[in-house]
């Protein structure tokens, strides 16, 4: 068992700041809880996105409980990982754009 609260803040301490977020939680098909932190929050939204994560889920078996989006200042994001009923936080970069894409203008 994991607490969602803590494994999102434990991976935000080596990423950027919450831009905003949606997460969801499904125990089973029939009762799904959605949290959502909007664009512009205040401390007060924040404070209560987490506080309303603060719960037990198992990470390590059975089908995937947590899904959702984590959008970062940085223009990264975090996505629920899945394989086998292990669940994990995924930082996602925007991959740099090769240059056999760019035009020669923009090669500078």
């Amino acid at each position: 068992m994991i607490n969602t609260k803590i494994e999102l803040l434990k991976i935000l301490r080596h990423t950027a700041k919450i831009k905003c977020a949606i997460i969801q939680y499904s125990k089973d098909e029939h009762k799904t809880i959605k949290k959502v932190l909007k664009l512009n929050y205040s401390e007060t939204d924040l404070l209560e996105f987490l506080t309303s994560l603060d719960y037990e889920y198992d990470d390590g078996w059975g089908g995937q409980e947590l899904f959702g989006t984590v959008w970062l200042e940085d223009d990264s994001w975090l996505t629920r990982g899945e394989y086998d009923g292990s669940e994990w936080w995924q930082h996602n970069i925007l991959p740099n754009i090769p240059m056999e894409c760019l035009t020669k203008l923009e090669w500078k």
